[in-house]
């Protein structure tokens, strides 16, 4: 419970009244007894220089406070004088004002003494924070901020809509046992960069530009419309006073939209745009006569310019010229030839007077001559050279088969006992003996045989093998056509591997929403710590419904692959009733299915079922100690 701020009847000038220190401390009033609030006086903390006092011996109680306004010398402050009128309780009251006012002064010099820089581009302003050590640190700096920041939450799940289904499946799948506290704070304790890419995107503002470029007029049914909002005409006014002392002298003889009317079809909008004026252009009697301002609207004053002194003059009445004028890029002549360059120019300073500059006198002070000459000629840097190393993975299915690993070693084994020189010979030798004449073997029929070449097929057979070599053959090269076509973009079912798109949103949904829970089962089952035991066991029930999320994904997958080999088959027994002819069905080649799913997801379930073992093992472990115990 906060203490009211304390309060007194003193009087100020004569007159009686009550000064009375603010609720946010930010400033101190008086408010006269007769006049009310009409004759009040606010002083703000923040102007407040010093503070004075009787002593205690002085019967009269009086407290003299010294102001100093923004714009005013700092050697001719404000003083103002109370005189405390409670008779005994006068010193109590006037001593409690001034320990507050003292305090309140201490805490607003010490907010000042880091003051917030405006106008800074988000990039410079990090740049900035890290070259400014020791200083107050930015919003996205503390993590226990971005953390217990549930407005900044909600903003990036409004932004990224995968994020959002993601939490809010997590969210429907937690286990009981887990407050939803706990959970939000588990789910974004591993998010806290994305977080802090965020509040620094939103901390982004538009800073000031040229708004006299960018208004364009439009033409509608022969008729000439432009839309122009207050924000662009406070900047017209900020960027160029000459038009803000047009507007004050001309608005009251002229409506405001007459006005802007005529401003921007006259000869001064093309001027202050830094456009060429020519002859055609329309005349306006009130404008035109402010052509010849300078920028703040002062009009230039007729004055003698001695001929020793006018340069120009003495340029044209040059008699003793002779032989060809000079190149027109070489000859004098006047800026109005060329507004846009001194428009631009001018136009540039008065932007760039506003912003704040993002590294300060870094050179002055000690210790930070380093962060100085590093932010120096940043842009002119090149792209530094990464150092890492570069993995060239040829088959990467082998890294996600958990029996690929001991055949590989059983081919090793059986490959380092084997001759080349003489499998290179045999395999010549069966060349020359099998192979036809040129050495071309109809590929197409090793691939694909069709059921009505039984002749040609046996006569092949004699030739190459057995069918069951055909068979593996036909199988390893199929399988490696399918695997070739999984990874190669532009396939119809490279991005969903045979599956639907409904059915793979939910592939992948389910695949975060495990991804989640194992990143909390392994922060807490590996943080040692005996209190988080429950939630442990409760994490262990999202795994194993997480489990059986992927089953039922894997059944879906496999009912709907069903679908359409009963689709090819019912087509086959159709066309063997049109025709006679027998189709042979390659019902390997349908994508999708349970298959899929359990390859895409492998390394999920693996990782479920060695976080399930470890929590078994450590449960078990700790079972028998009890029981020993």
């Amino acid at each position: 419970m906060t203490m009211a701020p304390p309060s007194g009847s003193a009087a100020y000038k004569k007159k009686d009244g009550t000064l009375t220190i603010a609720q946010d401390r930010q400033s101190i009033s008086w408010i006269p007894a007769a006049g009310g609030a009409a004759g009040a006086i606010t002083l703000p903390v923040a102007q407040i220089t010093n503070l004075q006092q009787t002593p205690a011996s002085n019967p009269k109680v009086m407290l003299k406070i010294f102001v100093l306004p923004p714009n005013a010398p700092a050697s001719s402050p404000e003083q103002y004088v109370f005189s405390f009128t409670a008779g005994a309780n006068a010193r109590a009251e006037a001593d409690a004002i001034r320990d507050a006012l003292s305090a309140a002064i201490q805490a607003a010099k010490t907010a000042q003494s880091a003051p917030v820089k405006e106008g800074v581009s988000p990039a410079m302003a990090i740049a900035n924070a890290v070259s400014s050590a020791g200083k107050e640190k930015n919003p996205w700096d503390d993590d226990k901020r971005l953390q217990g920041d549930v407005e900044l939450q909600q903003s990036l799940l409004k932004s990224n809509p995968t994020l959002q289904r993601m939490f809010m499946e997590s969210l429907h799948t937690k286990p009981d046992t887990l407050s939803a506290s706990q959970f939000m704070t588990q789910f974004w304790s591993t998010r806290l960069h994305l977080l802090r890419a965020h509040a620094i995107e939103r901390s982004q503002t538009r800073g000031s530009y040229n708004v006299l470029s960018t208004l364009k007029p439009r033409v509608e049914d022969s008729v000439t419309k432009l839309n122009i909002s207050k924000e662009q005409i406070q900047l017209i006014f900020n960027q160029h006073p000459l038009v803000k002392r047009v507007y004050d002298e001309n608005v009251p003889k002229l409506s405001e939209q007459q006005f802007w009317s005529r401003f921007f079809q006259s000869r001064l909008f093309k001027k202050l745009r830094g456009e060429r004026i020519s002859e055609t252009d329309p005349t306006d009697v009130i404008l035109d006569k402010y052509l010849k301002a300078d920028e703040s609207g002062n009009l230039p004053r007729d004055a003698h310019v001695p001929h020793f002194l006018d340069l120009a003059g003495n340029e044209v009445n040059n008699s003793q010229r002779q032989g060809n004028r000079p190149d027109l890029d070489m000859r004098p002549s006047s800026v109005e030839k060329v507004p846009i360059i001194r428009t631009l120019n001018s136009l540039s300073e008065k932007i760039m007077a506003n912003v704040a500059p993002a590294d300060g006198d870094a050179d002055t002070k000690a210790g930070e001559e380093g962060t100085y000459n590093e932010l120096q000629l940043r842009d002119l840097r090149g792209d530094e050279e990464q150092q890492r190393i570069l993995l060239n993975v040829k088959d990467q299915s082998r890294f996600f088969s958990s029996h690929s690993k001991s055949s590989e070693d059983e081919q090793n084994k059986l490959f380092a006992q084997q001759d080349p020189n003489q499998i290179l010979g045999q395999l010549r030798g069966d060349l020359e003996r099998n192979l036809p004449e040129g050495g071309a073997a109809p590929l197409g029929r090793l691939v694909e045989p069709q059921e009505d070449d039984d002749e040609d097929q046996q006569k092949f057979e004699d030739v190459i093998g057995s069918r069951a070599n055909l068979k593996r053959a036909s199988t390893q090269i199929l399988e490696a056509i399918r695997d070739r076509r999984s990874q190669t973009e532009g396939s119809a079912n490279a991005g969903t591997y045979g599956l639907s798109t409904a059915l793979y949103d939910r592939l992948t949904l389910t695949h975060a929403t495990t991804t989640e829970f194992l990143h909390q089962f392994w922060q807490a089952f590996l943080s040692g710590n005996a209190d988080r035991a429950g939630e442990v066991a409760s994490l262990v029930e999202s795994l194993n419904r997480a489990m059986e999320r992927i089953k039922s994904v894997a059944q879906d997958a496999e009912a709907e692959r069903q679908v359409e080999v009963d689709r090819l088959k019912q087509h086959a027994r159709e066309v063997l009733e049109r025709t006679g002819r027998k189709l042979k069905l390659n019902l390997a080649s349908v994508a999708g299915g349970e298959q899929a799913v359990n390859r895409l997801l492998g390394p999920t379930i693996r990782a479920l079922e060695t976080a399930l073992a470890k929590y078994n093992q450590a449960l078990a472990e700790e079972m028998k100690e009890v029981q020993s115990a």
